[in-house]
């Protein structure tokens, strides 16, 4: 297994150029801020981006912690890449991260100013600087999975061969204020979605239970006497589970619709 490293100040765009390095290093593996990656896709890890403080950040980025450490080591061992690149702020750090998970030697550490104008650094500082806005080098419906209700924005890449998607993800400790998505928003979705499914006749209740992990919708509703109640309900489940992931970034574990009865 060979191991190289992408080295550059925070907030100089080495997330968002990591996919086209690995693409030509030859490097199916990705370790990037808490999360190992493998041909584009989170197999294991802990989001540093998801910390409340930078301190925190930090902490997991290095794998500081031995459960996730471990997971990390594991789930290296399953997939086996033939080469893993470590992005790191600098040399050093990608020298103990790579140590932390047992990793081989490392073969080069490519430096964020060697693949990379001066201009495209100086832009993506200013998104950095002035929105707080983070690239994860993978797609959003894997992202949302541990960033539920965060402000998400999925980015896509063309390259010769394939199209890779990035995500832009704002932490808790890049905002300038707080991020809230009031129950007001969910529950005005449910009565769109009732008003735009044929066989709604009315929302009776609605409740939003949400955590780290995402939110599960609950509504009771009474239906037109003449429709088909299981298909209207279906129909008013899937556009609400639609808006809601679309219109909001949570990861939507579930819709649960309650028919009551009808009129």
């Amino acid at each position: 297994m060979e191991i190289y490293g992408l080295s550059g100040k925070s907030g100089t765009g080495k997330s968002y150029h990591s996919a086209e390095l690995c693409a030509r290093l030859g490097a199916r593996g990705l370790i990037d801020d808490g999360l190992f990656l493998c041909d584009g896709n989170i197999i294991a890890g802990i989001s540093a981006k998801k910390q409340a403080t930078s301190v925190a950040a930090i902490r997991t980025a290095l794998f500081t912690k031995d459960d996730h450490c471990k997971s990390v080591q594991k789930a290296i061992k399953q997939q086996n890449p033939e080469a893993i690149l470590i992005i790191g702020t600098s040399d050093k750090m990608i020298e103990k991260i790579a140590e932390r998970l047992n990793l081989p030697a490392i073969k080069e550490i490519v430096h964020i100013e060697d693949i990379t104008t001066e201009d495209q650094r100086l832009k993506a500082r200013k998104y950095r600087e002035e929105n707080g806005m983070h690239i994860i080098p993978a797609p959003t419906f894997q992202v949302r999975k541990q960033f539920s209700g965060y402000f998400l924005d999925p980015r896509r890449s063309f390259s010769k061969d394939s199209a890779i998607e990035k995500t832009i993800v704002r932490p808790t400790y890049s905002y300038l204020g707080d991020y809230v998505i009031s129950e007001k928003v969910i529950f005005d979705i449910v009565e769109y979605a009732a008003k735009h499914t044929h066989g709604v006749a009315d929302v009776l209740w609605t409740a939003f239970d949400n955590d780290d992990n995402g939110c599960v919708v609950r509504s009771v509703v009474l239906m037109d006497k003449a429709s088909q109640f299981k298909t209207a309900a279906l129909a008013m489940q899937e556009l609400i589970y639609e808006i809601v992931e679309e219109m909001t970034a949570f990861n939507v574990l579930g819709v649960e619709i309650e028919i009551r009865g009808y009129r």
